[in-house]
């Protein structure tokens, strides 16, 4: 049963891919058809253009493309957020344990080797 699930993703996945390839070969054909016949492949907006969109247009198009973007973030419960940050801290305090320790190391290895002048 569960091959035959895989054979049947695999199948849906093949066919997805040959319909994005063959969107993508008839865009290229609309493209050479367009500049066959003289005419640019990419339409040129001008400022009579009705579809022109002003500053303001893009910008909340842009805030609107990142709201919907963020309400697919799968974000996480509270007690993972505490678990995740727990993780963190010790981690972060764990390297900076040994990043003081060895300094305090060399520290005292130089002093050792070059001596200790006093003033």
């Amino acid at each position: 049963m569960a091959e035959s699930n895989r054979r049947g993703d695999e199948d849906a996945a093949a066919e997805h891919v040959e319909d994005v390839f063959d969107d993508a070969v008839d865009d290229d054909a609309a493209a050479d058809d367009d500049k066959a016949k003289g005419g640019t492949a990419l339409k040129t907006k001008t400022k009579s253009d009705p579809d022109r969109v002003g500053f303001f247009g893009r910008l909340g198009r842009f805030f609107r493309e990142v709201i919907a973007e963020l309400r697919k973030v799968i974000w996480p419960t509270r007690n993972e957020l505490l678990t995740y940050t727990a993780v963190v801290v010790v981690f972060v305090s764990f390297i900076t344990a040994i990043v003081v320790g060895l300094d305090f190391a060399y520290a005292k290895g130089v002093l050792f080797v070059f001596g200790n002048p006093k003033p």
